[in-house]
């Protein structure tokens, strides 16, 4: 690993350590709450079915497993992966707490090196976590291995917006009301800031699409959500 991917996933660790405690209060604050039609959303899109194998990618504290787990239901399971271990016991307590236990699995790993064996898993969902990964390709090869032919990969992230005027407005929400909201309510501005830095620097839907393509998805699309802030990304393994 070069200087500079170290540089980056120690920032990454650093960053989620300092607010994994009030992750979920942040998101409702930043998106206005709207982060949950955006999950919603991805939901529907993972074509989940009683029995399935699910990876939640960088699940932190388990929104997306928490609505999973009674889908698959007993004869299924979701084993919630992410690389920063503070957010995988936040994550696990804040599900037991709600009752989901048995058919849920935590593994701290990082998605450039998933440690499954290949053509594993139904589904792999991973919702706001790419941007925050060092080497993207080498992570959209590891979810291509380890999913089953058939398979789908859904990828809900930050995006670029489609309005000029949409894109200014969040640039500047981003940049300056975001590190200010993260100062009064975790009293950490400069981790807020680097998400603003990870979303503005993260390839916009063509780029994506086409990077999920040379990893070997098929049949990709992507939906823009609010305006282009958010995209999913759909592809499946054939």
């Amino acid at each position: 690993m070069t200087l500079e991917k170290k540089a980056k996933t120690a920032r990454v660790e650093k960053v989620f350590n300092s607010v994994a405690k009030k992750y979920d209060i942040m998101n409702d604050l930043m998106s206005l709450g709207i982060h949950r039609l955006w999950k919603r959303f991805a939901i529907d899109c993972s074509g989940v079915r009683s029995g399935h194998k699910f990876l939640d990618l960088g699940g932190g504290t388990g929104d997306l497993t928490r609505q999973l787990s009674p889908i698959v239901g007993e004869k299924g399971y979701i084993i919630l992966v992410d690389i920063n271990q503070t957010m995988i016991s936040i994550g696990r307590d804040k599900l037991r707490d709600k009752g989901i236990i048995d058919n849920v699995y935590y593994i701290q790993a990082n998605a450039e090196t998933l440690p499954f064996p290949d053509n594993h898993f139904d589904c792999i969902i991973t919702g706001f976590c790419l941007r925050n990964v060092t080497n993207r390709n080498k992570a959209l090869n590891s979810m291509y291995r380890v999913l089953k032919p058939g398979g789908r990969l859904v990828v809900l992230e930050f995006s670029k917006p489609i309005f000029k005027l949409i894109s200014k407005v969040y640039d500047a929400y981003s940049f300056y009301v975001l590190p200010k909201i993260g100062q009064i309510v975790v009293n950490d501005s400069e981790s807020y800031r680097y998400l603003a830095e990870s979303i503005k620097m993260y390839p916009d839907q063509s780029t994506f699409k086409n990077m999920m393509e040379s990893a070997g998805f098929e049949k990709n699309s992507f939906y823009n959500l609010t305006f282009g802030i958010v995209a999913l990304h759909r592809g499946y393994k054939f």
